[in-house]
């Protein structure tokens, strides 16, 4: 089997590891430790596996890891921390947006895109924004209201619509 050394980092910490040519890098960052990026479908169907790479969301089982060479990967660990939560993972925990929690980190990351992208989206918007992302549990009513409460605690700059 051929194999690639490869050096990235991980929110923010240098990384690096010999791996299969054939590796994603949902597969390279699980067998480095981050199990907070989930293995739902390998398909790129569920949504489970988003990180960010190079400050763009993917799904990480449809990224071979040799692409992440020399680039940035955040996880969800990246965005907050137990001791200092984001706000989004502050309200999805408020609004009982988190059951399982299998999809929840994939989601979060979905929504701070979202975010990133559009600061102030309609309730349809953050439908659409999260549609690669497939909940089981909560009929993603909660998750919605999360996002939406988030972008409110948001500073608003005089440009954004609302």
């Amino acid at each position: 089997m051929k194999m690639i050394s490869l050096r990235f980092k991980v929110n923010g910490e240098e990384v690096q590891g010999e791996f299969p040519t054939h590796f994603t890098l949902l597969r390279a960052l699980r067998d480095l430790g981050f199990t907070e990026v989930k293995n739902g479908c390998e398909k790129g169907d569920c949504g489970c596996c988003t990180v960010f790479l190079g400050g763009r969301p993917v799904n990480a089982c449809l990224v071979l890891a040799a692409q992440a060479n020399g680039r940035e990967v955040m996880t969800v660990r990246g965005l907050g921390a137990p001791n200092r939560l984001h706000p989004l993972q502050k309200n999805f925990i408020k609004h009982g947006a988190i059951q399982c929690g299998f999809c929840t980190p994939g989601m979060i990351l979905s929504a701070q895109a979202l975010l990133n992208k559009n600061p102030s989206p309609t309730r349809q918007e953050i439908r659409e924004g999260i549609a690669g992302n497939l909940c089981r549990c909560t009929g993603y009513e909660n998750i919605v209201d999360a996002i939406e409460a988030t972008e409110k605690e948001i500073p608003k700059s005089p440009k954004r619509k609302k």
